[in-house]
C-alpha cells in the first residue's frame, strides 16, 4: 500500500465536495445547472507495462460535467423575465468579446434602452425596422425604441352592417332632404372616430336614409358639420341599392365609384377638444352592407387612422418577438429573440454570471427563433429554475464525507505499517 492512493483519493473527494457545495450554494440561483464530478483511475505507465498484476496509483478528477437538464419554471411578475422551455441558450454580448450563453432568464431595460442581465451583458436578437418587419439574419444587440409612435390620418373606413328592410321611408318631400336634427328625417345613425394628419380626432357620423325600395342614401357630419353638400342642402355621400334579397348592394353604373372606394373629403373645422383640425381624404368601404328583415346593426366599423403614442409596455411571444405597445392602443414589433443550441452542450466553459462560452469541444453554436426545429420556446415572465435536486446533493456530501474518511484512514494505516516496519530490531 502507498500514500499515494490515499493522497490522490483525499484530493479527488476534496474536490467532489467543493462542486456538490457549489451546487447546493446555487440551489436558487435561476438558470443554475447542477454539476458532477467525474473521476478516472491512475495507472503508473513503465516500460514494457505491467501485465495484469498492474496496480493503480490512485484516483484522479477527469471533469466536471454539467447537466443542461430542464429546470423549473417558475412565473414572476416581471414581464422581462424570460424562460426557455426545452434546448436552447440566451445569447448575451458586451459589444467587444465574442457572445456568452446563458439560461438565466433575468432581464432588464438600461438606461439606453438595450435589454441586458444582471451583468450589464445585452440580450441579441433580430431588429426590426420603422414600420415593426422583422429583419432576420445577423444576429444584433436587442434595444427597445425610446421615441413614440408618429399619428397617422385616416386613409379608410370600412362599414359592416345590416338595414331592416321593413323600415318606412323617410326622405322628406321638401328641402333640405334630410335634417341632422330631426330622428324622424332618417332611420339610423353610427359613429366613429378618425385622425387627421396630426392625430387630431374628428367625430364623423353616418346617417342613413331609406329613400325608396331597396333604396338608401348615407349622409355623413364631421363635428356636426356635413361632408358633402352645405348646412342648407346637405349631400349624400353615396347612395346604396340592394339587390331583392337585400344580400348585397348593386355595383353602381359608372361614373359612380366602386362601393370600396367612396370617397370622402373632410373638411378642416374644428372639433370638440376646440382643435383646428385638417383636411382628411380618405375613401369608404360598404361592399359588406346588408338589408335584410332584422333590425339595424353595425357588426364591423373601423379605420386606419390614429394619433400619437407613448411606450407603454413589452411583451415578448412565445416565438421571440418583443412587441411594443404605446398609449393610442397601437402594437409594432420592435425586435425577435435568438436562441442558440450546441451539439455538446457539455463541453461549454463555464465563465460565472450564470454564462457559459464556446469551446472546440461544444461545437459552433445553431442559431434561431424559439420553437423552430429543436429550440425550445419562450415563456415571458416566466424564470428557469435551477436544476439542482437539493436533497440528492445532501445524500452524496454524506457520501463523500464518507470516502473521504476512508480515504484518510488509508494513510493512517499506511503510517503505522511504516512504523512497524522502523521497529523491527
Amino acid at each position: 500500500m502507498s500514500f499515494q492512493q490515499g493522497l490522490s483519493g483525499l484530493n479527488a473527494t476534496a474536490q467532489n465536495l467543493n462542486i456538490i457545495g457549489n451546487n447546493i450554494a446555487n440551489a436558487s440561483t435561476y438558470g443554475s445547472k447542477t454539476a458532477r464530478a467525474e473521476f478516472s483511475d491512475v495507472y503508473a505507465a513503465a516500460l514494457g507495462g505491467a501485465g495484469a498484476q498492474a496496480i493503480g496509483i490512485g484516483t484522479t478528477l477527469a471533469a466536471v460535467a454539467h447537466q443542461f437538464t430542464q429546470g423549473n419554471i417558475s412565473t414572476t411578475e416581471n414581464p422581462m423575465d424570460l424562460a426557455i422551455s426545452g434546448a436552447g441558450f440566451f445569447q448575451v454580448t458586451d459589444g467587444m468579446n465574442p457572445p456568452l450563453f446563458t439560461r438565466n432568464g433575468q432581464f432588464k431595460v438600461d438606461r439606453d434602452g438595450y435589454i441586458v442581465n444582471n451583468g450589464g451583458l445585452r440580450l441579441m436578437g433580430y431588429s426590426a425596422d420603422a414600420q415593426g418587419i422583422i429583419q432576420p439574419g445577423k444576429s444584433v444587440e436587442l434595444k427597445l425604441p425610446t421615441a413614440g409612435v408618429s399619428p397617422s390620418a385616416t386613409k379608410e373606413v370600412l362599414l359592416e352592417m345590416n338595414l331592416d328592410s321593413r323600415r318606412d321611408i323617410t326622405k322628406p318631400a321638401g328641402v333640405p332632404s334630410i335634417d341632422f336634427d330631426d330622428a324622424e328625417t332618417y332611420n339610423n345613425a353610427t359613429s366613429l372616430i378618425v385622425h387627421d394628419a396630426k392625430g387630431q380626432e374628428v367625430a364623423l357620423t353616418y346617417f342613413f336614409q331609406k329613400t325608396a325600395t331597396d333604396t338608401w342614401d348615407v349622409y355623413a357630419t364631421a363635428n356636426g358639420v356635413t361632408v358633402a353638400g352645405t348646412a342648407a342642402a346637405p349631400l349624400p355621400v353615396t347612395t346604396l341599392e340592394f339587390e331583392p334579397d337585400g344580400s348585397t348592394p348593386k355595383t353602381p353604373v359608372p361614373p359612380l365609384p366602386s362601393l370600396d372606394q367612396i370617397p370622402l373629403t373632410v373638411s378642416a373645422g374644428v372639433n370638440a377638444q376646440g382643435a383646428e383640425t385638417l383636411e382628411i381624404n380618405m375613401v369608404l368601404d360598404v361592399t359588406s352592407a346588408t338589408q335584410f328583415g332584422s333590425a339595424f346593426g353595425v357588426t364591423d366599423l373601423r379605420q386606419d387612422g390614429f394619433s400619437a403614442g407613448l411606450l407603454t409596455a413589452i411583451t415578448v411571444e412565445s416565438n421571440g418577438i418583443v412587441t411594443a405597445r404605446y398609449s393610442n392602443g397601437r402594437s409594432r414589433p420592435a425586435g425577435q429573440v435568438e436562441i442558440a443550441n450546441f451539439r455538446n452542450p457539455q463541453g461549454l466553459q463555464s465563465v460565472g454570471g450564470n454564462s457559459w462560452a464556446r469551446t472546440y469541444a461544444s461545437g459552433d453554436p445553431v442559431a434561431g427563433v424559439p420553437g423552430d426545429g429543436a429550440l425550445g420556446s419562450l415563456q415571458a415572465g416566466a424564470l428557469e429554475e435551477s436544476n439542482v435536486d437539493l436533497t440528492g446533493e445532501l445524500v452524496n456530501m454524506i457520501t463523500a464525507q464518507r470516502s473521504y474518511q476512508a480515504n484518510a484512514q488509508t494513510i493512517k494505516t499506511q503510517d503505522q505499517v511504516l512504523q512497524a516496519l522502523l521497529n523491527l530490531r
